[in-house]
């Protein structure tokens, strides 16, 4: 009986000991005398110095061999190379015929010998690898391949069978795991796939296990996820601030900036691989791409609001589409500040000698009775009021410029807002399908654990 401990998959042999009761054999040792010296003795005489041939007395028996192991650690998954760096523990159990004796006869029933004295197996992984699939990073669960099977000798010499179920080695290895890295045991699996019998002469008995793991998704959900999410949800509320009274182009610009810092520095916490495209690496393109729409809007308003006074008269169509059916759409139509009466009946001529003045303010439209009331410096001052709003009204007629320029700034703001709501849209769309996207790969790899 031996064991074996090593890691990416190089044997050390750390020391044999031996048993008397575990060996089985058609003979036993004899011992001159009931102490350890004999007992070296008669092995030296029967058993050293055999390691070049199986420890058969027929060599058409084959050599039965137990093999289980215990996942001891997980170091890492290079997802690049497609490889899973663990530390395993695996014992191997064989028999040695003609390795038993008396435990009374030879005084002891154990002894430890140097591992270079007796034939090992040539045990050795012949598989050692990962197919991974990162397209649900950092959400993806792995399966992960240990093939074991013997280098040199035939499915005709050695037999490998599992020394415990499965069940019990996965139930090991969590007990005894010692890193709590990025990776983590889910379930492992193990079968023996049938040789034909027209290749016993070829093949090497085979026993595969599959190691089943998850990422830990912790680390870069609050390092990679969250801080994407906060930058455009401030890209977002960007929106809200006035393009005409605030640089809004240089918030904006800051915040792409930033966030191509952000991405270049969490570069390295990113899986490296041609196979797929991480759905996440979408997840970072789209979040950049909306940031970037955001400027180019910003900037078409921009320009349509600072730029209104050189260009001419909105034309009828845009009139009707965007100030009338679009503007109510979005809740943006314009309510005048003023209610002005009608100007081609208004005249620079004193209110005194004015009998055809149409009142806007209520509080003007009085019966004859009530202004016999009023004081003469609250009538003074109605007729102040009355001929500076005839003086405004004159003038807005003379300058029509004016008016063109509030329907450009009114076309970028019904702009604006329409591009804010279908921004909203397409950012809630899009994020939603994603993480459906994710969702529905995690369960479908999940399903085949």
């Amino acid at each position: 009986m031996a064991s074996l401990l090593f890691a990416r998959p190089q044997f050390i042999i750390c020391g044999l000991i031996i048993q008397s009761l575990l060996m089985k054999s058609t003979e036993t040792l004899s011992c001159s005398e009931p102490t350890t010296d004999g007992l070296l003795t008669a092995l030296k005489e029967n058993i050293f110095g055999k390691t070049e041939i199986r420890p058969v007395i027929n060599l058409k028996s084959p050599t039965n061999i137990n093999v289980t192991f215990t996942l001891y650690g997980i170091l890492d998954v290079d997802e690049k190379a497609q490889k899973l760096n663990t530390f395993l523990w695996v014992n191997l159990v064989w028999n040695i015929e003609g390795l038993s004796w008396d435990p009374v006869e030879c005084g002891t029933d154990r002894i430890s010998i140097p591992r270079k004295q007796l034939w090992r197996p040539d045990i050795v992984i012949n598989e050692f690898s990962c197919n991974l699939d990162i397209y649900t990073f950092p959400f993806d669960i792995q399966n992960c391949t240990f093939t074991f099977n013997s280098y040199q000798h035939t499915v005709l010499d050695v037999h490998l069978s599992f020394a415990e179920p499965v069940e019990e080695a996965f139930k090991n290895s969590l007990n005894v795991m010692a890193t709590k890295g990025e990776w983590e045991l889910v379930d492992m699996l193990a079968e023996k796939p049938m040789i034909p019998p027209q290749e016993m002469n070829t093949s090497r008995d085979t026993l595969t296990y599959y190691i089943v793991l998850r990422r830990r998704a912790t680390l870069y959900v609050v390092n990679l996820l969250i801080p994407s999410c906060l930058l455009i949800t401030v890209d977002l509320f960007s929106f809200l601030l006035p393009p005409q009274n605030v640089d809004r182009s240089a918030f904006k610009m800051t915040l792409i900036l930033g966030y191509t810092v952000f991405l270049l520095l969490m570069n390295d916490l990113l899986p490296v691989t041609g196979n797929s495209l991480p759905l996440i690496n979408a997840f970072f393109s789209l979040c950049l791409a909306l940031m970037v729409a955001s400027l180019l809007e910003t900037i078409l308003i921009i320009n349509i609001q600072c730029g209104s006074t050189h260009y001419g008269p909105l034309p009828q169509w845009v009139k009707t589409l965007f100030l009338n059916y679009v503007a109510k759409l979005v809740h943006l139509s314009k309510k005048p500040n003023e209610q002005y009466c009608d100007s081609e009946a208004i005249s620079l001529v004193p209110i005194e000698h004015r009998t055809d003045i149409k009142h806007c303010d209520p509080a003007v439209e009085n019966t004859q009775s009530d202004a016999a009331f009023k004081t003469p410096a609250l009538l003074e001052l109605r007729k102040i009021s009355h001929e500076l709003l005839s003086i405004r009204q004159q003038v807005h007629k003379h300058l029509p410029a004016d008016e063109s320029a509030d329907e450009w700034m009114h076309l970028g703001q019904v702009i604006d807002r329409l591009l804010f709501c279908l921004y909203i849209a397409f950012l809630s769309i899009s994020f939603i399908t994603i993480v459906a996207f994710w969702l529905y790969w995690y369960k479908k790899n999940a399903s085949l654990i």
